[in-house]
Parts: C-alpha cells; sequence; structure tokens
C-alpha cells in the first residue's frame, strides 16, 4: 500500500504488535518541542495527529469507494450461499423430523403398546402361577380330609372314592397307614406355605384369603390330631401283654397290629418332625417330634415302675405282681428298642438332597458301612439319652431314683420293712429274676418275625444295680 500510494504516515509503526500510544505522543512532543522549554506548545503534535487521522480516513475511504463493488458482489455471493445452506439444512431438519415422528409412531408407540402386553403378560403369569398353587393347596386339602375320615373311620363328603373302596373291601380292619398318608400331604401343604419367596411354588399364598382359612380350619388341626394320634400310639405301645404262642392266631395278629401301629406312629412323627432352615446335611437331621415321644414313653415307664415298686415295697403281698409288671415293661422297652433297630429313616419330602460322597474308595466304603450300621430309628434316640441300649437305660434310671424311695421306707421303719429285711435274700432273687426276665424281648415278638431271637446279653450289671438300689439300703 505504501508503494502503490507513498504517505507520509507510518503504517509500519501503527501495524507494529508492540505500538504504544503513550510512546509514540511522547516521540511527537519531543520532536516539536524542546524538552526544556516552559509550558510546552502541544498545538503543533496536536494538528498532526489530527493530520494523520484525516488522511487514514481519506485513505480509507478511497479505498472503499474503488472496492465497493467487489465487496458488495462479495457480501451478495456469500449470503445467496448462506441462503442455500440454510434451506439445505432446514430440508434436512425437516426430513430428520418427519423421520423421527414415523419412527415415533412406528416404534416408540408400539414399543409402548408391547411394554403394556409384556407387564399384562407378567400379571397374568403370576395370576397363573398363585390360581394353580391355591388349586394345589385346596386339591390337598380335600385329599388330607378323605385321609382324615379314613383315620377317624367316618365317612363323609370328604371322603375319597378310593377311601371308600378300601373300606368296604377290607370292613373292620384298621389301615395303619392312613396316618403316614395324612401326615405326607399335611408336609406337602406346610412345604407350600412355606415356599412364600419370589420365584417359589407358594409365592403370593399368604394373601389368599382362602388359604388362611384352609391352614387355620384344616391344616393345623389335622396336624395338631394325627401328632397326638401317633404320640398316643407310641405311649400304649405294649408287647409283653399279648399272648403269644406258635399256634396263637390271635397273639400273631394282635403282635402284628402293634408293630404295625408303632412303626406307622414312628413313621409320622418323623416326618411331621420341623427341619431346620441351616441344617447343614440330612444325616444331622433330628426328628424332634418323634424323639420326644420316645423320651417321653421312657420316661413314663420309669415314673410308673418308681411309684409302682416303692408302693409295693410297702405292702409285700404285690411285689411279686409289680415285678411281674416292672420286667413286662422293660420287655416292651427292649421290643421298641428291636424295633427301632430295624427302621431306616422314612424319606422326608422337605430335607435336602445328600451330596455324593468323594474321595478314597476304601475309607469311603468303610464310612459307609458305619454309616449304613448307625442309619436306623434308634441311633438318634439312644444319642439323645446318652446310652447303648435302652433296657439299661431304663433299669439304670429306674436303681438311680428308686434309692432315695427305699431309704425313705427304711427310715420309716415299721412291719414292712421288718419284713423285707428278713428276706433280703428272696428279695434279691426276686428283683435279679426280673431284671433277667426284663432284659429279653417277648415272646410275641418272636412270633411276628421269625427271624429274630432272644439277643444273649449280659445284664448282670444292671441287676446288680437294682438289687444294690434296694437290698443296699436295708442292709445298712
Amino acid at each position: 500500500m505504501a508503494d502503490s500510494e507513498p504517505s507520509y504516515i507510518d503504517y509500519e509503526a501503527f501495524l507494529d504488535p508492540d505500538f504504544s500510544p503513550a510512546s509514540f505522543a511522547n516521540s511527537l512532543v519531543l520532536a516539536t518541542n524542546n524538552a526544556t522549554d516552559t509550558p510546552l506548545d502541544l498545538s503543533t503534535p496536536l494538528s498532526r495527529v489530527l493530520f494523520d487521522l484525516q488522511e487514514i480516513d481519506t485513505h480509507i475511504h478511497n479505498l472503499t469507494s474503488k472496492s465497493a463493488i467487489l465487496l458488495l458482489t462479495h457480501t451478495r455471493d456469500q449470503t445467496a450461499a448462506a441462503e442455500r445452506i440454510l434451506k439445505e439444512t432446514e430440508e434436512q431438519i425437516s426430513s430428520v423430523t418427519k423421520g423421527y415422528e414415523r419412527l415415533e409412531q412406528e416404534v416408540l408407540r408400539k414399543w409402548e403398546a408391547a411394554d403394556e402386553a409384556r407387564v399384562a403378560a407378567e400379571k397374568s403369569l403370576a395370576t397363573v402361577r398363585l390360581a394353580r398353587a391355591v388349586a394345589r393347596c385346596l386339591a390337598l386339602g380335600r385329599q388330607l380330609e378323605g385321609q382324615l375320615s379314613e383315620v377317624t373311620g367316618r365317612s363323609g363328603p370328604a371322603v375319597t372314592a378310593g377311601a371308600q373302596d378300601r373300606s368296604s373291601a377290607s370292613p373292620g380292619r384298621e389301615d395303619y397307614r392312613a396316618l403316614e398318608r395324612a401326615a405326607s400331604t399335611i408336609v406337602s401343604l406346610r412345604r407350600m406355605f412355606s415356599a412364600t419367596t419370589v420365584g417359589e411354588e407358594g409365592y403370593g399364598l399368604e394373601r389368599v384369603k382362602v388359604i388362611w382359612t384352609l391352614r387355620g380350619e384344616l391344616v393345623i388341626p389335622a396336624e395338631n390330631m394325627v401328632k397326638a394320634r401317633a404320640q398316643q400310639t407310641i405311649n400304649r405301645f405294649s408287647m409283653s401283654s399279648i399272648a403269644a404262642g406258635s399256634h396263637s392266631q390271635t397273639g400273631y395278629r394282635q403282635a402284628r397290629d402293634a408293630r404295625a401301629r408303632l412303626i406307622s406312629a414312628v413313621t409320622v412323627l418323623y416326618i411331621l418332625s420341623p427341619v431346620p432352615k441351616t441344617l447343614p446335611s440330612p444325616a444331622s437331621f433330628q426328628p424332634e417330634l418323634l424323639l420326644s415321644a420316645l423320651q417321653g414313653y421312657m420316661h413314663t415307664a420309669i415314673v410308673a415302675s418308681v411309684n409302682a415298686l416303692s408302693r409295693s415295697l410297702s405292702m409285700l403281698p404285690s411285689l411279686e405282681r409289680t415285678l411281674s409288671e416292672l420286667s413286662g415293661r422293660c420287655q416292651d422297652i427292649f421290643a421298641l428298642e428291636a424295633i427301632l433297630s430295624g427302621l431306616r429313616p422314612p424319606t422326608h419330602p422337605l430335607l435336602p438332597a445328600s451330596a455324593p460322597s468323594t474321595g478314597d474308595s476304601n475309607g469311603t466304603e468303610v464310612r459307609e458301612q458305619e454309616v449304613a450300621s448307625k442309619n436306623n430309628l434308634l441311633q438318634p434316640l439312644l444319642n439323645v439319652l446318652d446310652t447303648t441300649s435302652l433296657p439299661s437305660y431304663f433299669w439304670r434310671s429306674l436303681a438311680s431314683s428308686l434309692a432315695p424311695r427305699v431309704q425313705e421306707i427304711v427310715s420309716r421303719g415299721g412291719v414292712s420293712v421288718r419284713t423285707l429285711r428278713s428276706n433280703r435274700d428272696r428279695l434279691r432273687k426276686d428283683i435279679r429274676e426280673c431284671v433277667l426276665r426284663g432284659s429279653q424281648l417277648p415272646a410275641s415278638t418272636l412270633v411276628t418275625d421269625k427271624r429274630s431271637g432272644t439277643e444273649a446279653g449280659n445284664w448282670e450289671r444292671e441287676a446288680a444295680v437294682m438289687v444294690g438300689s434296694v437290698v443296699g439300703a436295708l442292709e445298712r
């Protein structure tokens, strides 16, 4: 620009990035004035600055006038190009908007409808599952009513056709397995009632009113009745009072029925025993109801024997009959032990499946044999009572409870005490014979199972303990 149009203005100084207005003004003042003059004349530098501005303005005007057509043409071209771009952009935006609206109509609304259908399907599926669970519970309830009618022997509207056929086919014969069937049905209902977490079969049953009615009016009373029947059967178990003989059909039938009733009651109480939620393994399961009933049977026998023998020691004429009753009770306990030792734990629907064993084959076989030898319903009872034999536990518990009673009788004195002391030898012999006679299986048990025999055992220790508990106090 300076070459084509010479100018006295130093454009390079103004265009320099390091240009300083203060330095430029100072140089103008010093160029037009003497630094020692006072006052300074600023009119000359101001006029020069004004002339420079006018020159620059004139130069800009000239350049604008010469390039106006080019600038306007360039501006017009840029404006037209921008308008074309804007038009194309608006068309693309309109196309995208229409595509989104079409996509919303074809996909989004269909997805909303599909989601509503999914929710409806999930609710329908939950309703169907709940209806199936309720129907299963009601079917089990009707089945339980029929089984209860078999147990009680009363036919009614809840009795099934199969039950009526069985009752008509064998009138007068008690169905001991009816309690087992009822117990299995109760456990199935209990499993349905307890499976209430999400995804399980009984989820939502707690919100159904008919299930509450079924549980409160049928299942719980039925469970209490079945448990009471089974416990009553165990408490009444007796083999010693049955007339036994190889040719006695009545004795055989009574012994067989007593055994069947006991096995049925034991199975029922085992199945109805609650299963802990944190059970480590099926082998560690303890049937609480069964063990409680068997412990009650043992406790009742011991207490009744202590009371009867204490009375007989005070009234000697009844001593022989009491000792016979004691031996009979112990024979019943021996028969109970023999039956329990031959019973394997029944299948419990609520017990988890046992995991397969791994490891050394020889060691595993030995452990399996040991477990199989103890895998019966007697072993848990022996573990609870902390004994190795039920008859031994009976005699030792009887002796420990009898010693204070005998000491009390001796301290009171009287004719009965003098008679006991004078007949110590006979009393010792009778008690020993009572223990030895009671520590063997009753004859009716042998009739029931021909394979069983009287187990030979050394019961002299138990006899000595019993003799010592009675005669020992008399010799002091």
